[in-house]
């Protein structure tokens, strides 16, 4: 007979471990074992996979295709972060990564830079737009991506890359060792007194600081200027840190004051968001200018400031993203970015525009003002506004549709091409506040441009091509086929004329490119300054002190 041992703990241990199994037994959803069961499945089929298929796979690589395409079927802004994208990250949060400081773009077979930053490795080791990358630390760039070249050229600061190039103006090629620092991009671009007393901020991010250097900016201008209104710039502002955007909202709305709501499934993501500090100035007149690329955190400073009639809202209707991304730690240095909420400003609008919930209709509630159906919501003043999908300005702007020569030209890399020439040739171009395209910079580009291939095909020339196949295909083009005739030849574009009907734009255009290679970001903002509708629009406005107050009122 066997002797068996009882240990009084042991069975004490079982009976709880068997208890908690238990329970957990009875609390486990229906969710919990398709999850269970999901894995189990997923986990064999890669093992199978893995063992049986034909040809050698990459796990790694497998694996992460698996997950990018299940976050895909959720929303844009949920994505796994491998740890190869970890500077990316830092990018996004602190304005701040390691690498020589410099934009590169996808052209032909080669990568090239498209804009050093002012001041930072690869400005300071003389690399210029236009050069193009043919190797990285001995290894051939040639047809690599650009997030491959640009994840190269990133590291630790201290850290060199050598880069062979080739400057194409030049046909000549350069060996550059450069030593990685830490490049901080600013939040605020640039900042300006317009008309002796309009203080001009433009805000391209909001990463770390942001705030504060809004903040630092306004003084500043207040301090050296009898600075009287203020157009605060949001144009193409994608968003970032929701502390940032509430502290900015907090440089204009007086302490303890709910800016944003969050609402999401944990309990931890329904979250009240109050101004916490003393205003700088709860006075001064605001112009906010937004466009179709204001995003997030932009929306919720534009918003908030409409919310409050505490500013009037200039431009074109904002993005509509209104949802709430929180970044968890995974194993092995990876990352989850996901989306936990949404935001709602402070008259109840959710301005997020695409409902991702039901995939199957994947709707856009995005409309305008003039719409019907729209859910009414109402600032501080009682003024109606809309829950349409982003932000509605209080003036709309209308923006000029880029003609086809000019959309050509760009594509075709030939602003930027010239800009290469002209800069080769030229080693200065004067003070950029007094810089415009004259009529001899123009008539070279002109002169430039008459062996290069920029064709394409007006919308009036689809449209008459259209009328001809249906015309066609019912049996009328007999009828019509000399008017038809009449009107091609009146109608079908000449390239030579359009470079002179279109000039003011394409001049703009070109502009902004030739500014950017001697004066950097700096020089092309303060370029566009001069030809900027909403900005004019916005000076008006602040001027008539009772149009302004007018806006505001119900």
């Amino acid at each position: 007979m066997k002797k068996t041992f009882r240990n009084p703990l042991i069975i004490v241990l079982a009976i709880i471990f068997s208890g908690i199994i238990a329970l957990s037994a009875i609390k486990q959803t229906a969710s919990d074992f398709e999850i269970s069961k999901n894995l189990e499945i997923f986990i064999k089929l890669y093992k199978e996979l893995n063992n049986n298929y034909v040809d050698e796979i990459n796990p790694g690589q497998l694996i992460k295709t698996g997950i990018d395409e299940m976050l895909k079927s959720l929303d844009p802004y949920t994505n796994f972060i491998p740890e190869s994208d970890i500077e990316d990250i830092r990018l996004m949060t602190t304005g701040q990564y390691g690498g020589i400081g410099a934009l590169v773009q996808q052209r032909t077979d080669y990568v090239v830079i498209s804009e050093p930053y002012e001041g930072f490795p690869a400005h300071k080791a003389g690399l210029k737009a236009g050069d193009e990358i043919l190797e990285v630390n001995g290894e051939s760039a040639k047809n690599k991506k650009v997030s491959d070249v640009s994840t190269i050229l990133k590291g630790a600061p201290g850290t060199k890359v050598k880069l062979k190039i080739n400057r194409p103006i030049e046909n000549k090629q350069h060996i550059f060792e450069i030593t990685r620092e830490d490049v901080k991009i600013k939040n605020v671009a640039y900042s300006t007194v317009l008309d002796d007393n309009t203080a001009y901020i433009k805000l391209t991010s909001f990463t770390v600081g942001a705030s504060q250097e809004v903040k630092s900016a306004l003084l500043e201008l207040k301090s050296k200027h009898n600075i009287t209104s203020l157009i605060f710039d949001l144009r193409g502002n994608g968003g970032g840190l929701l502390n940032e955007a509430i502290n900015i909202v907090n440089i204009f709305i007086p302490q303890n004051t709910l800016v944003v709501k969050t609402k999401g499934k944990l309990k931890d993501s329904n979250k009240e968001y109050l101004t916490m500090n003393t205003a700088v100035d709860t006075e001064i007149p605001i112009a906010i200018l937004i466009d179709g690329h204001s995003a997030s955190a932009s929306e919720i400073v534009a918003g908030a400031i409409q919310d409050f009639d505490r500013g009037v809202i200039i431009g074109s209707q904002s993005f509509g993203k209104g949802l709430v991304q929180n970044i968890i730690p995974l194993n092995y240095n990876t990352r989850l970015k996901v989306t936990v909420a949404k935001y709602y400003i402070p008259s109840g609008r959710c301005i997020q525009s695409v409902d991702y919930s039901d995939k199957d209709t994947l709707t856009n509630k995005r409309k305008n003002a003039i719409d019907t159906n729209l859910t009414v919501f109402y600032t501080k003043n009682k003024r109606a506004v809309y829950d349409a999908g982003g932000i509605i300005p209080d003036i709309s702007t209308e923006k000029e549709d880029a003609a086809q020569i000019t959309i050509s030209l760009i594509t075709k890399h030939l602003f930027f091409d010239f800009a290469t020439y002209y800069t080769n040739k030229y080693s200065e171009i004067g003070e950029a506040l007094n810089f415009s395209i004259t009529d001899d910079i123009y008539n070279q580009f002109v002169e430039y441009l008459k062996d290069k291939d920029y064709d394409y095909i007006t919308e009036t020339e689809k449209k008459l091509e259209d009328l001809q196949n249906i015309a066609r295909k019912e049996k009328y083009y007999d009828n019509i086929e000399d008017v038809y005739v009449q009107m091609l030849s009146k109608l079908t574009h000449n390239k030579e004329e359009d470079l002179n009907t279109f000039r003011k734009q394409i001049s703009e255009v070109l502009g902004s490119e030739l500014i950017s290679r001697y004066y950097f970001q700096k020089g092309r903002i303060e370029f566009s300054l001069k030809h900027d509708k909403d900005i004019e629009k916005a000076l008006s406005l602040l001027k008539d002190k009772t149009s302004y107050k007018n806006i505001l009122l119900p």
